[in-house]
C-alpha cells in the first residue's frame, strides 16, 4: 500500500518525475501504464531474487571458449548465457505473475480506478462483494484464476521445452 502511495506521488502530474513525463504527453498516474511501473516495482525482487544465484555462478570459461571458438558477443549471449539463464528468468517471471495477479495495495492508488481506463480485477471483486453481488465477484475470481491457471500452464510448458535443452 506504501509503494502505490509513494509511486503516485512520484509519478502524478506534480510529482518528481510525473510533472517531466506529462508535458510530453507521457501520463504514468491514473492511466495503463501506471499499472504496470506498480506491478514491476512489486514483481522485480521475485525475477532478481531468482537470477541473481545463476549469474553469480556463472562461470566465464565457457564465455571464453565461445570467443576462443571466433563466437561473437551477441552469439556467447544467445548460446551460452541465456541458456543457463532462461530457466531462472522464466521461474522468476512466473513468481512475480503470480504476485501481480492479486496485487491491490500497490496498484489500486497509481490506478485511479478510472472505467474502462485503469481498473483492476481485486478492485472489481472488492466492489462487487461491498454490493453483495457474490455471483458477480466469484465471476471476475473466476476468470481471474482460469487466466492465471492458463499463463502459469503455458509458462510451465516452456519451462519443460528449456529444461530440456529445446530452444523457444
Amino acid at each position: 500500500m506504501f509503494a502505490g502511495i509513494a509511486l503516485t506521488a512520484l509519478y502524478a502530474g506534480n510529482g518528481w518525475i510525473g510533472h517531466w513525463l506529462e508535458p510530453h504527453g507521457l501520463k504514468v498516474a491514473y492511466a495503463p501504464i501506471g499499472i504496470a511501473v506498480a506491478l514491476a516495482f512489486v514483481g522485480l525482487p521475485f525475477t532478481v531474487r531468482t537470477v541473481q544465484p545463476v549469474l553469480e555462478n556463472l562461470g566465464s570459461e565457457l564465455e571464453e571458449a565461445a570467443a576462443s571458438l571466433g563466437a561473437s558477443r551477441f552469439i556467447v549471449l544467445r548460446r551460452v548465457i541465456l541458456p543457463q539463464l532462461l530457466p531462472a528468468m522464466i521461474t522468476g517471471f512466473s513468481l512475480a505473475f503470480a504476485r501481480g495477479v492479486g496485487e491491490y495495495g500497490s496498484v489500486i492508488f497509481i490506478a485511479g480506478n478510472i472505467p474502462l481506463v485503469s481498473e483492476i480485477a481485486p478492485l472489481l471483486i472488492v466492489i462487487k462483494l461491498e454490493e453483495f453481488d457474490y455471483a458477480g465477484a466469484t465471476t471476475v475470481a473466476t476468470l481471474m484464476l482460469l487466466a492465471s491457471f492458463l499463463l502459469l500452464l503455458l509458462i510451465n510448458l516452456m519451462q519443460r521445452k528449456v529444461s530440456r535443452g529445446l530452444s523457444l
